[in-house]
C-alpha cells in the first residue's frame, strides 16, 4: 500500500475537525476519502494511516465506522479499517493492524528497546534461585523441564539459555504491536506488550513487558481487572476476573481466573487455576486448582487436581524458603492435604492429611498417602482400582482444548507405560524386601518415613503384578493383531521382534513427554554441543513422542522373560496363549473391582440428604432421578463393555494362534 504526505487542504480538514499535530509534514495517510473518520486527533512525531472503509457491530447491534476519534498518537502506525476511539492518555511507539477495536484505553505505550516478556527469568521450584527458567514465546514442558531439573549439566543449561537469549535479542523493539482484528476496550495501562491476531483486551488493569501469542484458529482472551508483568501468554488461553501475574509463563489453552495470584511460575497446556495462590511452581499439562484456600508453592506437577485447601510449605524456618517438591503425574491432593517439602509422592498417588517426614514414593506409583495421628501411612497400588483414576485417565485427552496445529507440548496420556510400569517392577521387588527384612508377619513395615500395614504390603504386591500383567498382555496383544491364523512359532517370533532401535533402559516423564533416558541424552548431548537448535530440539522431541509405541515395545520385549519366565526369543503359541489367559484373568478382574468401586457411589450411605422430608422409597427414587440408575450409568456400562471386548479379543486371538 502507497502512503504520502498530507496536501495543505487535508490538514485544513483535519484541523477544521479538532486535529493537531506538531509537525504536519510526519503524517502520512493512503486515503484521502478516510479523513473525514478523524475527529479530536493530537499527531506527533511520525504516523501513518491506513483507509478507514468498514464498519463495527457491537454486541447488542451498535454500529461504528472505523476511524480516530479522541486520541493522542505518537509515531504510530494504523492499518486498514481499524478504529481507535477515547484514548484518555496517548499511544506511542505501536504498530495496530487493521480491522482492529481501540476503545477508551488509558495509555499504550512502549517507552524503551522492549524484549516482550522474552527471556525473564522465572525462580520456578527455588524461590531463592537455583532452577531459573528463561521464558520465550514458544517454550515447551520439555524444554523448561531439562532447563529446571537437569542442573547437572551446567553446559548444556548453559547452551540452551544462550540459545533463549539469542532469540530474545532478536524479539528486541523500540515499537510495540498489535495485530488484526485485535479487540483492546476498557483497558488501562499497556506497556510494552505484543498483541497477536484476534486476541480480545476488555478491562485489563495493567500489561507489562509481554506477549499475547494469540491467533485467528486460536484466539487469547484477556479480561477484566488483570495485572500480568514479565509474561508470556500463549495461544488459546483465557486470563480473567482480576488474576494477577508476575514472571509467569502461560502455555496453550490455559484458563486463569477468578483472582487467581501467581509468581515465578510456569503453566502449561490445559492449565486451570481459579481463586488459589501459586509461587514459584512447575505446573507441568492439565494442572487444575479451583479453590480459594489452595496454594501451590515451589512444586512440580502434571495432570494433577488439588483441592480445597491444598497446601505445602518449602521452608523449615532455618534457611529460607530452598526446599521443593514433586508430585509425579496424575498426584492429586484431598481437601486440606498438607505437605512439608521436599517430598516426592509417586504417579498417581492421592495425598490425604498433614505429611511432615519428607516421605520419598515415587517407586510405588498408584497408592494412598494417608495422615493419622500425625503418620504417614502408605497403601501401595490401591489407586489402581479406583474408579477416580480411571475417569481421569479418559478425560484428559478429551479436555484437550488445543486447537492451534502448531502444539508446544507433547502430552503422552497412558495410564500404563514404561515409565509407571518400571516402577511397579521396582516397588514388588521393594515390598518383598520389607517383607523379608521385616517378616512376612509384622504388622507394620517402615519405609521412607511412612508406615505400611501388611495386608496393604501383600495387596500392593498383587495390584502392581496385575497392572503389569495388563501391560504386557496389551503390548502383545497389540503386536499380534495382523498375525494370520496357523502362524508358526517361527512367524510370531519374527512378528515380535521390535522395530526401534531405542527403548530399552529406563524412561522419565519429562512434564507430559514419556521417553526412554537414552534417547533423551542423547538429544541433550547433541544440543549441548551445539547440533541442535531450539527448534530443531523441540522438533526431535516431538519425533520422539510419535515413535512412543514402537519404542514401548522395545522396552516391553526383555520383560517377559523377567515376569511371565517366557524370553520372546524362543516363545511358543502355546506361551502366548498362556500370556493372553492371565492378561484375561487380569483385566477382567481389574475392571470387576472398578466395578464395585463405582458402586460405592450408588449404596445408602451415597443418598444420605437425598429425599427431602420423604421415605426411604422417596430417597431412592430422588436420588435415581439425579444420578441415574447404576446399571445404566456411562462409566458402568463402560467397563461392562470394555469386560466384554476385551475377553472377545483375548479369545480371538487365542483362537486364531492356537494348534
Amino acid at each position: 500500500m502507497k502512503y504520502r504526505p498530507l496536501t495543505a487542504e487535508e490538514i485544513a480538514l483535519l484541523v477544521s475537525r479538532d486535529c493537531r499535530a506538531d509537525d504536519w509534514s510526519g503524517i502520512e495517510i493512503s486515503d484521502p476519502a478516510s479523513l473525514q473518520y478523524i475527529r479530536n486527533v493530537r499527531f506527533s512525531g511520525n504516523v501513518r494511516l491506513g483507509r478507514f472503509e468498514e464498519v463495527f457491530t457491537l454486541p447488542g447491534g451498535l454500529k461504528k465506522h472505523s476511524g480516530l476519534r479522541n486520541a493522542t498518537l505518537h509515531n504510530v502506525s494504523v492499518g486498514d479499517n481499524t478504529l481507535i476511539e477515547n484514548v484518555t492518555n496517548y499511544i506511542a511507539n505501536y504498530d495496530i493492524g487493521s480491522h482492529t477495536y481501540v476503545e477508551n484505553v488509558d495509555l499504550m505505550v512502549n517507552e524503551r528497546p522492549c524484549r516482550f516478556g522474552n527471556g525473564v527469568e522465572v525462580s520456578v521450584l527455588s524461590e531463592t534461585g537455583g532452577r531459573e527458567v528463561k521464558i520465550y514465546d514458544r517454550l515447551s514442558a520439555q524444554v523448561a523441564y531439562v532447563l529446571a531439573m537437569y542442573r547437572h549439566r551446567s553446559k548444556l543449561v548453559g547452551r540452551l539459555n544462550q540459545l533463549i537469549e539469542d532469540y530474545a535479542r532478536e524479539q528486541t523493539s523500540d515499537r510495540g504491536w498489535i495485530g488484526d482484528h485485535v479487540s483492546i476496550r476498557n483497558t488501562r495501562h499497556i506497556n510494552g506488550v505484543r498483541i497477536g491476531d484476534y486476541a480480545v483486551v476488555s478491562g485489563a488493569s495493567r500489561l507489562r513487558n509481554g506477549s499475547v501469542n494469540s491467533n485467528a484458529v486460536a484466539p487469547v482472551t484477556i479480561a477484566h481487572g488483570v495485572i500480568a508483568d514479565d509474561f508470556i501468554i500463549c495461544s488459546g488461553s483465557n486470563v480473567a476476573d482480576n488474576t494477577s501475574l508476575e514472571r509467569v509463563f502461560v502455555g496453550q489453552c490455559c484458563h486463569l481466573g477468578h483472582g487467581y495470584s501467581a509468581s515465578d511460575s510456569l503453566f502449561f497446556s490445559n492449565c486451570q487455576e481459579e481463586n488459589g495462590e501459586a509461587c514459584a511452581i512447575f505446573a507441568g499439562p492439565f494442572t487444575v486448582t479451583h479453590h480459594k484456600s489452595t496454594l501451590l508453592i515451589a512444586g512440580m506437577f502434571s495432570f494433577m487436581n488439588a483441592g480445597s485447601g491444598s497446601n505445602q510449605s518449602n521452608h523449615m524456618y532455618k534457611l529460607g524458603p530452598i526446599h521443593q517438591g514433586i508430585l509425579e503425574r496424575g498426584a492429586k491432593t484431598a481437601s486440606d492435604s498438607y505437605i512439608l517439602w521436599p517430598s516426592r509422592v509417586g504417579a498417581f498417588s492421592l495425598v490425604m492429611g498433614r505429611h511432615v517426614t519428607h516421605s520419598d514414593t515415587s517407586n510405588l506409583p498408584f497408592s494412598y498417602l494417608i495422615e493419622q495421628q500425625n503418620t504417614t501411612y502408605l497403601v501401595p497400588g490401591v489407586n489402581l482400582r479406583s474408579v477416580g483414576t480411571v475417569r481421569d485417565a479418559q478425560k484428559w485427552p478429551r479436555r484437550d482444548s488445543r486447537k492451534d496445529p502448531d502444539r508446544l507440548d507433547c502430552i503422552n496420556y497412558n495410564l500404563l507405560s514404561p515409565y509407571t510400569i518400571q516402577k511397579m517392577f521396582k516397588g514388588i521387588q521393594l515390598l518383598k524386601n520389607l517383607q523379608y527384612s521385616s517378616g512376612e508377619l509384622s504388622d507394620i513395615y517402615s519405609y521412607h518415613s511412612t508406615k505400611i500395614r501388611n495386608s496393604s504390603l501383600r495387596n500392593g504386591i498383587r495390584f502392581y503384578e496385575t497392572a503389569i500383567t495388563k501391560f504386557l498382555g496389551n503390548s502383545i496383544i497389540k503386536r499380534l493383531e495382523s498375525l494370520p491364523s496357523g502362524a508358526s512359532d517361527e512367524a510370531i517370533r519374527e512378528a515380535l521382534k521390535p522395530t526401534s532401535r531405542i527403548g530399552a533402559g529406563r524412561w522419565a516423564d519429562l512434564s507430559g513427554l514419556i521417553a526412554p533416558i537414552s534417547a533423551l541424552a542423547d538429544l541433550l548431548d547433541r544440543t549441548e554441543a551445539g547440533e541442535l537448535s531450539l527448534q530443531e530440539l523441540d522438533a526431535a522431541f516431538h519425533e520422539l513422542h510419535a515413535q512412543y509405541y514402537d519404542a514401548e515395545w522395545t522396552w516391553a520385549y526383555d520383560k517377559y522373560a523377567e515376569f511371565f519366565g517366557y524370553p520372546l526369543e524362543q516363545i511358543t503359541s502355546d506361551q502366548v496363549i498362556d500370556i493372553v489367559k492371565k492378561w484375561k484373568s487380569a483385566v477382567i478382574g481389574l475392571d470387576k473391582e472398578l466395578y464395585e468401586d463405582a458402586k460405592k457411589e450408588f449404596n445408602l450411605a451415597s443418598m444420605t440428604s437425598f429425599g427431602a422430608d420423604g421415605s426411604k422409597e422417596t430417597k431412592v427414587r430422588d436420588f435415581s432421578e439425579v444420578r441415574g440408575d447404576f446399571e445404566s450409568n456411562s462409566f458402568v456400562t463402560a467397563v461392562l463393555e470394555h469386560i466384554k471386548v476385551k475377553e472377545a479379543l483375548g479369545d480371538e486371538l487365542i483362537s486364531r494362534i492356537r494348534r
